[in-house]
């Protein structure tokens, strides 16, 4: 496995622990329907969550959340759609962004950003 993916899947683990020491549930891990993913599906009493991790090991291409671009977003927000269709989900959702800054010695700097965007549709 490539080092990019390594770092990859240690940030979702890392995100994951982090989100549930707040207090969310785990719906779904890596949800997946054709070409579109959702990282992390996590509820709290209320609200159902769509959770984009991105982990960096250094800051050359700059900050994990700029990456979460239009084009991500737009895709993680029709990869919703299919989700809560499916489940037949009819609650409030959110759009979160689990940004992660990883060190040589797998240290994690986590910035969890609630509500981090709205799908705009055009």
């Amino acid at each position: 496995m490539a080092q990019h993916h390594i770092t990859g899947a240690k940030g979702e683990e890392a995100a994951l622990a982090h989100l549930l020491k707040l207090g969310y549930r785990l719906e779904c891990k890596n949800w997946r329907h054709k070409q579109l993913e959702v990282d992390l599906i996590m509820s709290d009493e209320k609200i159902l969550i769509f959770v984009e991790v991105k982990t960096r090991s250094s800051g050359n291409f700059g900050l994990p959340y700029e990456s979460v671009n239009w084009h991500k977003q737009h895709k993680l927000a029709r990869a919703a759609n299919i989700f809560i269709h499916q489940r037949r989900y009819q609650g409030e959702i959110r759009f979160d962004v689990v940004s992660i800054f990883a060190n040589q010695d797998n240290e994690f700097n986590i910035r969890h950003i609630k509500d981090a965007f709205w799908p705009r549709y055009s």
